[in-house]
C-alpha cells in the first residue's frame, strides 16, 4: 500500500507544556484509522499540524508524498478535517457555505457533489436555511458536509459525533463506510471507544504527546488477558465467592446477571464449574477484553507499547 500520512519524530511545545513529543506515525492509504486518547493526549495538536494551522517546532509530515508546509496547498486540497468547534458565517444559508466552501479549494460547478453530500447527510431539505436557524446537530452535519465537499482523499473525523443524534450518528457511519470502501482514507478520533473498536482497521493510542501504542485493532485487544463470563441465573446464590476461588473478579447484577472475569487459559474450569453447579442457569455468554480495556490500561498506567 501507498503511504497516505507519514509523520516523523514531530514536536510541539506550548511553553513548558510538551504537546507532542517524537511523534512517528504512518497512514497507508484507504486504512480506516483510529487515532485515540485522552483529553490533552495531543490529538487535535496533531491533526492541527496536519492541517497547517500548527506550527510544529519539529519534525516533518507529508499527505500523499508532499509535505505540509512547502507543498500546504496540495495538502490542504488532500484533506477534508472535520474540527470539534462548530464556527460558520452566519450570513448565509446551508447550500451556499457549501458553494463557497468549493470555490476555497478552487472547485467550481460543483452542484452534483453538493446534491450527495447534503443527501448523504440529512441536510438537503435544510439547504436554504439560514445557518443561524440550525440546531446543533444540525450545524454538526453541516461542519462536516464542508470537509466532505471537495471530495477529498483523506478525511479527518476530529470528534464527529460528539453530542449527535442517533439518527444522525447511523447516517455518518454509513456514509463514511461507503467512502471508505471506495477507498478514502478515513482518520478517526473519538471518546467513544465503541465506535473506534466497530469502525476502526488500525489504532494509535496518544497519551501525554506520546504514542503508546499503534496496531491492528485485534492485536491491540490482544494484549489484554481477560475472559468475562457472564451467566444469567433465576436466583442469586448464596455461595459465588466460594463456588468460584479461581474467578479474577465476581459481580452481580441487578439484572441477574453474574459475571465472572478471567483469564483465556481458566475460561474452560469455571465454565466447567458453572455446569456442574446446581445454578438455575438461564442463558450464558462469553466475551472477550475490549478497546476500552486497551485503552484504560495503557493511558491510566502511563504504559508503552513494549515491541
Amino acid at each position: 500500500m501507498n503511504k497516505a500520512i507519514e509523520i516523523e519524530n514531530v514536536n510541539k511545545s506550548y511553553g513548558d507544556v510538551r504537546a507532542l513529543e517524537d511523534v512517528n506515525l504512518t497512514i497507508e492509504q484507504g486504512e480506516f484509522f483510529g487515532l485515540l486518547g485522552p483529553n490533552g493526549a495531543g490529538k487535535s495538536t496533531l491533526i492541527g499540524v496536519l492541517g497547517g494551522l500548527v506550527n510544529k517546532d519539529s519534525g516533518q509530515v507529508t499527505v500523499l508524498g508532499n509535505d505540509v508546509v512547502q507543498n500546504y496547498r496540495k495538502t490542504k486540497k488532500s484533506l477534508g478535517i472535520v474540527p470539534q468547534e462548530v464556527v460558520f458565517d452566519p450570513y448565509f444559508n446551508v447550500r451556499e457555505t457549501l458553494e463557497i466552501q468549493s470555490g476555497y479549494f478552487g472547485v467550481k460547478d460543483n452542484g452534483e457533489r453538493i446534491d450527495e453530500v447534503l443527501d448523504a447527510l440529512g441536510l438537503k431539505y435544510k439547504e436554504d436555511t439560514n445557518i443561524r436557524g440550525l440546531s446543533g446537530g444540525m450545524k454538526r452535519r453541516l461542519l462536516i458536509a464542508k470537509a466532505l465537499v471537495h471530495d477529498p482523499d483523506i478525511i479527518v473525523l476530529d470528534e464527529p459525533t460528539a453530542g449527535v443524534d442517533v439518527e444522525l450518528r447511523k447516517s455518518l457511519w454509513d456514509y463514511v463506510i461507503k467512502l471508505n470502501e471506495q477507498g478514502k482514507t478515513i482518520i478517526l478520533t473519538t471518546h467513544y471507544l465503541e465506535e473506534a473498536e466497530q469502525l476502526c482497521d488500525r489504532i494509535a493510542i496518544l497519551n501525554k504527546g506520546r504514542v503508546v501504542a499503534v496496531d491492528q485493532k485485534e492485536e491491540l485487544i490482544k494484549r489484554i488477558d481477560k475472559k468475562v463470563i457472564e451467566v444469567k441465573l433465576q436466583h442469586k446464590p448464596n455461595n459465588i465467592e466460594e463456588l468460584f476461588p479461581t474467578a479474577a473478579n465476581i459481580e452481580w447484577t441487578d439484572t441477574n446477571k453474574l459475571k465472572l472475569e478471567t483469564t483465556r487459559g481458566n475460561v474452560i474450569s469455571l465454565l466447567d464449574k458453572i455446569q456442574n453447579s446446581s445454578l438455575e442457569i438461564v442463558d450464558i455468554d462469553v466475551n472477550s477484553a475490549k478497546l476500552e480495556d486497551v485503552f484504560m490500561k495503557l493511558t491510566s498506567l502511563g504504559g508503552e507499547e513494549n515491541e
